[in-house]
Formats: C-alpha cells, sequence, structure tokens
C-alpha cells in the first residue's frame, strides 16, 4: 500500500488530473457514485505518451434525489440555518422595525429574536402546505368568519381562496411538507350535532371518515401514521372530534383554541390557536386605534361576561359589582361600552369559560391593556416563540379573592415594561385582511412548520421521530418552559 501511494503520487506529475482526489470520490463498484471515469478511457489516457497527454474528461454524474429525499434535504439546511442562528442569538435587545415591510423582532418578549427571525425566514423560503381538496361545503372548506371561532374559518378560507396563501400552498401533494385537512368541527356542530343531546359522536365519525377516506386513497397519511398532517378547529370540542381517529389525535398536529393538556393537548406536537372574536366580521375600530401611551387608564382591572366555567364564578362572587377600580360585571347595560372600559383600563382579566380560551386576551393585547390569565392547563398561544410573562400576568385561581392586592403590587416600572411588551407582540395577533408578514395568520403557519421540523425523514425512514428539533431548539435560551 506505501509503494502504492507513491504510485499515485508519481502519476500526479504531469498529468492535468489528481489521482488521489479521484480515489477519494471514485467506487468502482458503486452505480451512485458521484463522480465515475470509464476503465477504459482511463487506461486509454494512461497509456499515451507523456508528450500527447489530453485531458482526462471526468464525467460528474449526480445522484437525482427522490422527492420525499429532497423535502428532508432542505429541511435539514433549514434546522442547520436555524441552530447558526441560535448560536449567534445574543445580539440586540430591543424590537425594531428596518422599513414598513422589513420587521426583525428582537427583545425580551422572545424566547430566541434571532432564532425565530432566521426559522421564520425559512418557512417563508420553504414550507408547502397541500390542501386536501376532499369533502364539500359547509362542513369542509368552509367556517365561520363572523363570531367567537371566526379564526377557524378565516384561516380555511384563506388556505383556500387567499392571494397570499398561495406561496405556502402547492396542489402537488409530493413537494408538501404538510398536508391540511380543512374540516370544521364549528361547522359540524351546526350541521351534525343534536341540540342538548350531548351526543357528540356524529363529529367523531365525520372525523373517522375523512382520515380513512384521504388515507386510502392516497399514501401520505400511512407514511407516517399523519405526523405530518394537521386539522384546525377552535370550537370547544375540536379535542373531542379529533379522537375519531386515535393517529389524528395522539401523533397528527392539531391547531387548536382549547389548548388545555388535561385534555389531551401536547404542546410539543399541538399548536395552540388565539381565540379572536370578530363581530360582524371585523375587528372593533375601537380596539384598532389603543390610546397614546400616556393617556390615562382610571380602572386598575375590568371584566365583563357570562357565569359558566369553573372559573368565573369565583371572579365574579368575590368581584362583581363591588369595586370603583376593579370593574367586574356579569353582563353590562346598554349605557356601557365594553371596548371604552378595555381602553381605560390598565388590566384585563381573562378567566376561562367553559374551556381554557377566550378571546379577550387577543382583545386586551389590542387594547394594550395588559392580560391577567385566570386559567388552568392552558398553553398560551405562540409561546414557543413568545415569552408571556413579559406582557402578561398569570393569577393562580386561588388569588381571586385578593386580586386587587396582586395587581396593586405590580410595581410601575414593571407594568410599563408589559405594555412595551402589547406594542411588541400586538402585530403577531392580527388578523389582517389580506395577511401581512408575522401577523396571526403566518404565526399559525409558522407554528405548523416548528412540529414539521420535529418530523425528521418523513417518507425516508417511514416513520417520525427525528431530534425534535423546532419547538425544543427555540426553548434553549431561556431557563425553564412557561407554566402556563
Amino acid at each position: 500500500m506505501v509503494m502504492h501511494s507513491v504510485w499515485l503520487r508519481r502519476l500526479n506529475i504531469r498529468l492535468p488530473f489528481h489521482f488521489c482526489e479521484l480515489m477519494r470520490t471514485f467506487d468502482a463498484n458503486s452505480k451512485s457514485s458521484e463522480y465515475s471515469v470509464p476503465l477504459l478511457e482511463l487506461q486509454q489516457k494512461l497509456t499515451t505518451t507523456h508528450d500527447h497527454v489530453t485531458p482526462l474528461r471526468i464525467i460528474r454524474k449526480q445522484a437525482k434525489l427522490s422527492r420525499e429525499k429532497e423535502l428532508e434535504l432542505g429541511l435539514a439546511r433549514a434546522r442547520a440555518s436555524i441552530r447558526r442562528a441560535t448560536a449567534a442569538s445574543r445580539r440586540n435587545r430591543s424590537a425594531m422595525s428596518l422599513n414598513a415591510t422589513d420587521f426583525v423582532p428582537s427583545g425580551r418578549v422572545y424566547r430566541n429574536p434571532s432564532a425565530f427571525y432566521q426559522s421564520y425566514m425559512e418557512m417563508e423560503r420553504r414550507f408547502k402546505v397541500h390542501m386536501y381538496t376532499e369533502g364539500e361545503p359547509p362542513i369542509a372548506h368552509d367556517g365561520p368568519c363572523k363570531d367567537i371561532y371566526s379564526v377557524e374559518g378565516r384561516f380555511i378560507h384563506e388556505m383556500e381562496q387567499g392571494a397570499v396563501a398561495k406561496r405556502f400552498r402547492t396542489k402537488d401533494p409530493q413537494r408538501a411538507h404538510v398536508h391540511f385537512m380543512p374540516f370544521s368541527v364549528t361547522w359540524m356542530v351546526r350541521y351534525l350535532y343534536t341540540p342538548l343531546s350531548n351526543d357528540i359522536a356524529p363529529l367523531r365519525r365525520f372525523v373517522s371518515d375523512y382520515v380513512r377516506l384521504v388515507s386510502t386513497k392516497y399514501p401520505f397519511w400511512n407514511r407516517t401514521h399523519g405526523a405530518d398532517h394537521f386539522m384546525l378547529a377552535c370550537h370547544d370540542w375540536g379535542p373531542h372530534a379529533s379522537k375519531g381517529n386515535p393517529f389524528l389525535y395522539n401523533t397528527s398536529i392539531r391547531v387548536l383554541c382549547n389548548a388545555n393538556t388535561s385534555e389531551g393537548f401536547n404542546p410539543q406536537k399541538d399548536v395552540s390557536l388565539p381565540e379572536i372574536h370578530l363581530y360582524g366580521g371585523n375587528v372593533s375600530p375601537k380596539l384598532l386605534t389603543p390610546p397614546p401611551e400616556n393617556a390615562s387608564r382610571p380602572y386598575l382591572a375590568f371584566f365583563a361576561g357570562g357565569i359558566h366555567g369553573p372559573i368565573r364564578p369565583i371572579l365574579l362572587n368575590h368581584w362583581k359589582n363591588r369595586d370603583n377600580v376593579l370593574r367586574v360585571y356579569e353582563y353590562l347595560s346598554k349605557d356601557l361600552d365594553y371596548d371604552s372600559f378595555m381602553l381605560q383600563s390598565k388590566f384585563c382579566l381573562c378567566p376561562s369559560g367553559h374551556e381554557v380560551a377566550s378571546p379577550r386576551i387577543v382583545e386586551a393585547i389590542y387594547a394594550e391593556c395588559v392580560p391577567v390569565i385566570l386559567s388552568q392547563n392552558y398553553v398560551l398561544p405562540f409561546s414557543d416563540v413568545l415569552k408571556w410573562e413579559e406582557f402578561s400576568i398569570q393569577v393562580d385561581v386561588l388569588d381571586i379573592p385578593r386580586l386587587k392586592n396582586v395587581l396593586r403590587a405590580v410595581p410601575e416600572e414593571k407594568y410599563r415594561r408589559l405594555k412595551e411588551g402589547l406594542r411588541v407582540v400586538r402585530r403577531h395577533f392580527m388578523l389582517n385582511q389580506p395577511p401581512k408578514r408575522f401577523d396571526v395568520f403566518h404565526m399559525i403557519l409558522h407554528s405548523v412548520w416548528l412540529r414539521r421540523l420535529d418530523v425528521e425523514d418523513v417518507g425516508v425512514t417511514g416513520g417520525s421521530g427525528g431530534d425534535e428539533f423546532g419547538v425544543k431548539e427555540l426553548e434553549d435560551f431561556v431557563d425553564t418552559r412557561p407554566s402556563y
């Protein structure tokens, strides 16, 4: 072997190519070598006299990747890019806009702003969503757009018809990173559920039939048991409907307003969806123009809403109509305005109702009124990226009797910092039409994108698992996960 090595170097003298490199890349027994030289041509060139040497033409054979491997290669590059950004994450600490269209997230409200920004850019560059065409309206390809569950319908409609969604949607399922099942649980409740029956079996049957249809018609569900599929539901019964298929419940990405960990919500694979109540299909104009930063907010806190669920009765029992600065109502009289109270309050109370989510959280963010989270087992929206403790307060249900003292004990400096955080995150909860970069539509997609990054080698190894990159990687630079 020593003599052979010397021989190779001797061959490199006066010849216009390097055999050492050639040997490292040439495998005579492999049909998929990156470089290959026909043996006959090689022998002819080696026997030619040095005075008549002609350059040896090296034929480059690039192995063609399957579409599945192309997708995985792109995702691997995205993971590497985000890791590089994570390693260089300690840069600017305040949010800034380079210009009207180029927002760069930074500051304390983000877990890792550099990693988030790089991940978002990779999503815009690569992410493709295939939406199944199966199913008939109104239960599929439609949804509510003018009530408390509006985000469900608005997302489905945007993916169906929106100009912005065309950037992410692909009609070629072979090129998709995820597959969207566009059924509406809210419309299932309206059209399949018998009122007051407490029988949600028809919802589960519809979901079961839908999964059976797409899994028998296409190969994509079966190759991952649904790990690269997602559903989206804002109705309280979204988690229950997803039980129609055990893999959908346990393996698929479920985008849910009812993000209750005590009811099976898994933040490592599921996505918490913000609940946005659109009265008549639009956000209240008052909430779109919050008062100036130095405007007076005479009320310490505000809440108005019905008594339902386990937490609201406690709140109203202790504070309903009992304090002039902590204003708590069951229902407002016609001469009182809900939005005005939010805009004039320092804190907005956001207790859970029947389920953990509340549209008051997003309304409070719009009004730049610091949300006070009164909930249990609730995973707050976009908490992979956002540090909710930097723009909201969580109060234990047991502390409701002393709520006034708890809020008054918040230092003024901390309150100002929380309000600054609200102004930064506000854009991430705006439901724009058409959608804008970094708004709620894009944040929902980014949350799904992160979960897809956690599923490695889809269609290549035939399963899911991987290194749990997306969600955990963005949490590496915080000590603990939020306790919401």
